[in-house]
């Protein structure tokens, strides 16, 4: 079993029931779960909050309206408080509050087709992830939008890694030594996951497929009754948040295998990557981003972006980030970060289309 960097000095802190990734797309949160990410938001929205008044900015607005943020899932929820970290951090730099607008429903489609329809001026702009951009689009093809046509790509901010966690009784302790008991038992493992169609259940096909492996599937509506099994050993397998699944790691319930980055995570940084783990070039991040409406003029997209690199750079909002299962992405441009989704994007669409997922 592996050590666990930061989560092993911490096993009570709110993070250690934080969100899962896959949930946002599931919508699925139970009432105890809520109150503990609530709990997590205040810590990490206090600690942000404690930084210098607005007054005290140093770039200009790109605005005179009013600037609204939709975030197309629930409040408190994974994108939710990523989204109040960095917004925060912006607002205190131009001078000018960034408005969190909550839009959830189908995935994010909602709330994403809904920004799309406000005008180009950098007034109304979308926090978004994977799930809109990447995989919906091809789990749903008659969505109300054409990613490559209805947005503007404007930053990448974000990235949350998944950790391979196994049930203890599996007689496995590295990612070799589970693909090597998995040939010489076809069929006879499972994993578990939030749903169908989430970044969890994507990640556990390609792994699968690369690794030469056959697994079941078994979906829950949620990630909480899914760690109890396979805490008990009724599930085999689970690919999960760092903050959520860690602390069972630390507490010998769970044992972890490796992240799904490409580098290892300082969230784990004794974790080794499924890709130095036998399985080279292997990576599966979620990414959080922002979108404007298309036909934004390039100078107002370059100001926005600007910005939002500025944010992520502050060590403020990697710690609070940190807290949620986060890291900051390296600051580019908008050019990249558009490339990068095109890549994310064709990626799952051959993963959706090899297993033929469906979701309309």
């Amino acid at each position: 079993m592996h050590k666990i960097g930061r989560f092993q000095a911490q096993p009570g802190n709110a993070m250690n029931q934080s969100f899962a990734v896959g949930a946002d797309i599931a919508q699925a949160i139970g009432q105890k779960r809520r109150r503990v990410v609530l709990a997590a938001a205040l810590l990490v929205l206090g600690a942000v909050g404690a930084m210098p008044a607005l007054a005290q900015s140093s770039a200009e607005s790109w605005s005179a309206k009013p600037i609204r943020v939709v975030v197309p899932f629930p409040s408190s929820g994974a994108t939710d408080l990523i989204s109040r970290v960095i917004a925060q951090r912006v607002s205190q730099d131009i001078g000018q509050q960034l408005v969190i607008d909550n839009k959830p429903g189908a995935g994010g489609t909602i709330g994403a087709a809904e920004a799309v329809k406000a005008p180009a001026d950098g007034a109304t702009l979308l926090f978004t992830t994977s799930s809109t951009h990447s995989i919906s689009p091809h789990l749903m093809p008659r969505l109300a939008y054409k990613v490559d046509k209805d947005f503007t790509p404007i930053a990448h901010v974000a990235d949350a890694a998944s950790v391979l966690l196994v049930t203890p009784s599996l007689p496995v302790k590295n990612v070799q030594e589970l693909i090597a008991y998995a040939k010489a038992h076809p069929g006879k493992l499972n994993y578990a996951t939030s749903g169908n169609g989430t970044i969890v259940h994507l990640n556990a096909l390609e792994f699968a497929a690369r690794a030469g492996i056959q697994l079941t599937h078994v979906p829950y509506k949620g990630t909480a009754q899914s760690i109890t099994d396979l805490v008990a050993g009724q599930v085999h397998i689970l690919f999960d948040s760092i903050p959520t699944g860690m602390p069972h790691v630390t507490s010998g319930r769970l044992k972890a295998l490796a992240v799904t980055s490409l580098q290892r995570s300082s969230l784990a940084p004794d974790l080794p990557t499924i890709a130095e783990s036998g399985l080279p070039g292997y990576s599966s991040v979620t990414w959080f981003g922002v979108y404007g409406p298309a036909g934004m003029k390039p100078e107002l997209v370059g100001k926005i972006n600007a910005a939002f690199n500025k944010a992520i750079q502050t060590p403020e909002v990697a710690t609070a980030l940190a807290k949620l299962g986060a890291e900051p992405a390296k600051p580019g441009t908008p050019a990249q970060f558009d490339a990068m989704v095109k890549a994310d994007s064709a990626r799952w669409a051959k993963v959706i289309q090899d297993n033929h997922i469906t979701l309309d």
